[in-house]
């Protein structure tokens, strides 16, 4: 097969969670222990990060990737899902797999692959530990799938874990409450192994210190470390100071992440910074300012309020849950307070899931924005039209689109050159943007 075929095969005959959702989630880790075995298990031969968390796992590895690689290290970085192209999942030093690498990846592993039946984020798994193991990387940051515990990547013995915060999001599969959701990231918890939790909630807390305990796990609450204040927002970058309590000491960042929960992730990339230097792992102050204020250059990150027009603003972003959403909407808030003398509506363009929790999502947005319902072209999304009608039980009203750019287009057309047009819901949808 070459590439193209290859890819062809990945999606359609393997079981894949983006496409048709919880059916395609082993609730095991013996697939991923029987593919690393096959392949002389390549998780044990470089040196890891493992980041889980509700929201912000994604953007916290891209930012630890990437100062990292501006140290002088060559760095995996492993992500799910993607948004374009799926080499986006598996990279180093911010380039992706080679594409006869997947080929070989998946020729050499088609035996097996019929025996025991991998679903594609397994295999994926597999493919990226076997090309970072080959390619001798000095670290690899290896983001969860989903959840913690039963993930895929859960076989690795890293050097440092992460847990980013606890949200309600995979419900059906995590369970329905915030402490069965947090016991389930907080399964990457490793004994001796240190870990960093981002953001801390009372329902969750405990269930990090017992964890912790039971594994002589060093922990560390980051936003127990830092304070951040200051914060300026532009269209392109985010600029804060942010306190280290125990010293005092008070430092100034760029990010290129201009999302106002970017600061939270800041709090845990740094205490995680800190971490590694004492493993032995030296970050110039340089290294560090340079790479948080280039991530999205260094490691071509996407879609977390992803500026990419102007009047009127068109923003992209991946939030498809509760926080998520709030977060978007803060924001917002945001972009209001740069000028108060200007009125400008906001224009939502809608596509989610079916198995998120849509109805809880909807009741948080204004009524007063204008909405445009679509849907990625997945089995797993929720038709614009059940979108549509279920937006208009939370008193949304909107038209429907088959595709996400015809939506956008409309939405151009109607708003003012001040208004603000935002592209969020799911992860799929964003990626069909041209």
């Amino acid at each position: 097969m070459n590439y193209q075929q290859t890819i062809d095969y990945l999606f359609a005959q393997l079981p894949m969670y983006s496409r048709i959702g919880a059916a395609a989630y082993k609730e095991d880790l013996h697939n991923s222990i029987a593919l690393c075995n096959a392949l002389d298990n390549p998780q044990t031969k470089f040196k890891s990060v493992h980041i889980a968390g509700t929201n912000g796992k994604g953007s916290t590895s891209h930012m630890m990737a990437a100062m990292l690689q501006q140290a002088g290290y060559k760095t995996g970085l492993y992500t799910s899902p993607h948004l374009k192209d799926f080499r986006e999942r598996i990279k180093i030093n911010g380039e992706m797999i080679e594409e006869d690498f997947v080929v070989d990846f998946v020729a050499r592993t088609r035996q097996i692959s019929q025996q025991i039946e991998p679903s594609f984020f397994e295999l994926t798994m597999a493919m990226a530990f076997d090309y970072f193991a080959q390619q001798k990387v000095d670290i690899a940051i290896i983001e969860t799938g989903l959840g913690g515990r039963l993930d895929s990547t859960n076989i690795i013995t890293p050097i440092l874990s992460i847990i980013t915060n606890i949200g309600y999001d995979h419900m059906n599969i995590l369970g329905d409450t915030l402490e069965k959701i947090g016991a389930e990231k907080a399964g990457i918890i490793k004994p001796n192994i240190p870990v960093v939790i981002g953001e801390w909630i009372p329902e969750t807390k405990a269930i990090f210190d017992n964890k912790a305990a039971q594994c002589n796990a060093p922990i560390y609450f980051a936003q127990d470390k830092y304070n951040v204040g200051d914060i300026t927002v532009t269209a392109q970058t985010l600029q804060c100071t942010v306190t280290d309590i125990t010293n005092d000491v008070k430092e100034n960042f760029t990010l290129d992440l201009n999302g106002i929960y970017q600061s939270k992730n800041l709090c845990t990339v740094l205490c995680a910074e800190g971490i590694l230097t004492t493993l032995g792992f030296t970050i110039a102050d340089a290294a560090e300012k340079y790479a948080l204020a280039n991530t999205k250059l260094i490691t071509g990150l996407h879609g977390r309020w992803d500026v990419i027009g102007q009047n009127p603003m068109l923003v992209l972003d991946v939030a498809h849950n509760q926080d998520g959403i709030k977060q978007v909407l803060e924001q917002i808030k945001w972009i209001g307070k740069n000028d108060t003398s200007v009125k400008r509506t906001i224009h939502f363009i809608m596509g989610m899931v079916k198995d998120k929790e849509v109805s809880k999502v909807l009741s948080l947005l204004p009524s007063n924005a204008r909405y445009y319902f679509t849907n990625a072209h997945i089995p797993r999304a929720l038709p614009a039209a059940e979108l549509q009608a279920k937006a208009s039980t939370a008193g949304l009203t909107g038209n429907c689109f088959d595709d996400v750019n015809d939506a956008i287009h409309s939405a151009k057309n109607a708003a003012g050159k001040d208004d603000v047009i935002i592209v969020c819901g799911s992860v799929f949808l964003v990626g069909e943007v041209k």
